[in-house]
């Protein structure tokens, strides 16, 4: 078990973060650039010397401000994966894994750095040095080295952030098989709810120094408690005030003109949330085809294509996006400027409640 709770200053924030992981299992610590999020790992990997906290870790206490507790970070015993690896640049992969093992002879290290470089697939590359290293092969020389002295704790901290599109799905997938074959405590720290999805068992969101809402993917897209944590799990948000329709459903008035339907019973100002690979799209005009109760005209602003599928962004009185696919979108003739009817069904029309100031 990984039990942490960190109190401090930063510059722009009050961090306030409590966080317990178990052994087996990868937390996520979500949410935007300047939450808190690494100065929280940073405080359990002992880098941060937080005002107030107290981490302990597999019946260890690494961090007790109110007694005068603070382990270095060599002393600890977790393994750490930094956004850009850190490797030596003047060592070979097998040297940069074995480099914290300081205890054992060469033969031992060179053995145990060898073995870890196998499993993640690189031991050909034993004898090269980062810079002869593509991206997700240094990723994997980092998490060999990060699991070399078989640490009591992981904390990944946005693991994936240095890899360009291509490597990052891929080593996405190992790191996701690495994670789960890990029987210790996983924190993983990343600004991309996807990635915190596919690596943990669950994810605590946090902005503003603050966890706002904590649980597993699907519950957090099912039930987000507020409009950030609906943007953040990459619905699109609209708002407007609600309030009760005919046959027990809700009507939204949305701010700036249309309306939408839900079967949530809400009263009052409220987020509207649909995900975008909920919302269908036809040309402006087009007969109604599927029983959908939701139909707001829109304007395309923007196409992304991604792999088989396409992103649209869309311009009514407020923004929002749909996701198609490739052959949708060439059926469609999508491009900027095109007049489309967003269409989305009332049961996948979230309303959260918001104050009446709006934020």
């Amino acid at each position: 078990m990984l039990a942490a709770a960190v109190e401090t200053r930063l510059r722009h924030l009050e961090l306030a973060v409590e966080l317990e992981v178990e052994s087996g299992r990868c937390i996520a610590l979500a949410g935007p650039s300047g939450a808190g999020k690494t100065s929280f790992l940073r405080a359990v990997a002992g880098l941060l010397s937080p005002e107030r906290g107290r981490v302990e870790c597999d019946g260890g206490v690494w961090l007790d401000t109110g007694r005068g507790v603070d382990v270095p970070p060599e002393a600890r015993g977790c393994g750490v994966l930094f956004q850009q690896y850190a490797l030596f640049p003047h060592l070979t992969a097998w040297r940069n894994v074995a480099f914290g093992l300081h205890e054992s002879d060469r033969a031992a290290r060179r053995s145990r750095a060898l073995e870890l470089l196998e499993r993640f697939g690189i031991g050909g590359l034993a004898e090269a040095r980062p810079a002869e290293l593509s991206g997700g092969e240094r990723q994997r020389v980092a998490l060999a080295r990060a699991l070399a002295r078989e640490p009591t704790a992981l904390l990944l901290d946005e693991p994936l952030a240095a890899l360009d599109a291509t490597t990052r799905a891929a080593a996405m997938r190992e790191l996701a098989a690495v994670v789960a074959a890990t029987d210790v405590p996983t924190l993983l720290v990343t600004h991309e709810f996807a990635e915190a999805s596919l690596l943990a068992d669950e994810i605590a969101i946090v902005d503003g120094g603050r966890i706002v809402q904590r649980g597993t993917a699907s519950a957090l897209s099912a039930e987000p408690a507020s409009a950030f944590v609906a943007d953040f799990a990459g619905a699109s948000v609209l708002v407007g005030l609600a309030a009760p329709g005919p046959d027990g459903l809700t009507v939204v008035e949305l701010d700036g003109g249309g309306r939408v339907t839900s079967t949530d019973l809400v009263n009052g100002p409220v987020a509207v949330a649909a995900y975008p690979w909920e919302i269908a799209l036809e040309p402006a005009g087009a007969t109604a085809e599927s029983s959908a109760l939701n139909h707001l005209r829109a304007t395309v602003s923007s196409v992304t294509v991604i792999g088989n599928r396409a992103r649209v962004g869309l311009a009514a009185p407020q923004q929002f996006a749909a996701e198609v696919t490739g052959a949708s979108l060439m059926r469609l003739g999508l491009e900027p400027g095109a007049a489309v009817t967003a269409t989305f069904k009332a049961t996948a029309t979230r309303l959260i409640p918001r104050p009446a100031n709006g934020s």
